[in-house]
């Protein structure tokens, strides 16, 4: 029996896919809910299972190709059985061919000894085998131009002294990423604004209790939890920050649905934890690890990245000391995390080293004033900085 494979339903702000990468071919075996196809969208990569055991009988569109919503893409014959190789022929042994005589070595002396003395002197001092350098002067000669530029691309670690370029299309994701960064560009008034916070409380009760809590909760206690419940309080005293535009009208929303960006191969993802403000740290330490995985093995799903209203970077992870985010639209503010450097502060009248990080908040200054960015920031400085606080949401 012929079963037909269909691209899953796509919600309606996904209005195509782009067929990814096929995993068999036509007469391969397949076997129920193995993976056939990768459909990438604008915004997740999409496992097509196979529906049952079978085999596959037809593919009707190549890699590359754009399909959408239910269109048929491949079918199956159910329990077909794989057609098994033919034996390969026998051939006769054939008489050896008689060996090529070597070709005669390109000495570098021989090759140097024929170039201009300017050039003759840099190949020499260079180390360089003329031989090897492919000529720019008339009727193909090497220049010192062509020996220097040659040196030059070897220290540089280009083997052989080549340029090499590679063009290469942007995948449907990275598109898509691009398109939403000159979108934000161009249709918010963006600022940033800057704080730094002392996470010294914060790496006391993570060494005090950090044991204790993987314990009880299966999950280590990371910083991002902290700052996700900081900015889940925060945005509660100051609900402009966790607004939207629509048109002429701002958009408040009653609840904090946090995007937190996860890195992938393919690029910056935004997962949403929802009700941030009623979740305690353990759910949310599951709930990021959940999505990380999910988003290393490709198993993302466009609901889990649409709907969130503020967003939480990290670009700490990288090495990161200082960057302004861009907000993502339709959300009108990004928090940026940082590298923790321990840097010398003034406490108490003395100088003393303490576990900093500069934090940024960019926002939509149409609906933000800078009193109301400046405040959210503060609130989370002061959060971080006495986690007691934000404990008892204060």
């Amino acid at each position: 029996m012929a079963t037909e494979i269909k691209v899953p339903v796509l919600p309606e702000s996904v209005s195509d896919a782009v067929i990814a990468t096929w995993h068999k071919k036509v007469g391969d075996a397949v076997r129920r809910d193995e993976n056939l196809v990768d459909l990438e969208t604008d915004k997740v990569v999409l496992e097509v299972p196979a529906p049952a055991d079978g085999v596959l009988k037809e593919i009707k569109f190549d890699s590359g190709a754009t399909v959408v919503s239910q269109q048929v893409i491949a079918v199956i014959e159910e329990g077909a059985v794989a057609a098994a190789p033919a034996p390969a022929a026998v051939e006769a042994p054939k008489a050896a061919a008689p060996a090529a005589a070597p070709a005669p070595a390109n000495t570098g002396s021989s090759a140097t000894s024929q170039l201009p003395p300017g050039a003759r002197f840099t190949a020499e001092t260079q180390g360089i085998n003329p031989a090897e350098v492919q000529g720019t002067g008339r009727r193909g000669a090497v220049t010192k131009e062509d020996l220097i530029n040659y040196a030059s691309g070897k220290t540089a670690g280009i083997g052989g002294g080549a340029r090499p370029e590679e063009r290469v299309p942007m995948t449907r994701m990275r598109k898509r990423i691009a398109e939403r960064l000159m979108e934000s560009k161009n249709s918010i008034a963006m600022l940033t604004s800057f704080n730094e916070v002392n996470l010294s409380e914060v790496m006391k009760m993570r060494k005090a209790l950090g044991e204790q809590f993987e314990k009880a909760n299966g999950i280590k206690l990371g910083f991002m939890s902290f700052f996700a419940k900081a900015a889940a309080n925060a945005l509660q005293k100051y609900p402009v920050i966790n607004a939207s535009v629509d048109g002429d009208d701002i958009i408040y929303h009653g609840y904090a649905d946090i995007s937190v960006a996860v890195s992938t191969d393919k690029g910056l993802v935004t997962p949403v934890l929802r009700n941030v403000e009623r979740m305690n740290f353990a759910e949310i330490e599951a709930g990021i690890a959940g999505f990380a995985k999910q988003a290393r093995e490709g198993g993302l799903k466009l609901e889990d990245l649409q709907g969130g209203t503020f967003t939480i970077t990290n670009g700490g992870t990288f090495g990161s000391l200082f960057s302004t985010p861009i907000v993502n639209p339709p959300q009108s503010a990004i928090l940026g995390m940082h590298a923790i450097k321990e840097r010398a502060i003034v406490e108490n009248g003395q100088v003393v080293a303490a576990p900093m990080m500069y934090i940024a908040l960019s926002y939509d200054h149409r609906i933000i004033d800078g009193k109301d960015a400046v405040l959210f920031l503060v609130d989370i400085k002061n959060q971080l900085e006495n986690p007691s606080r934000m404990l008892l949401g204060m």
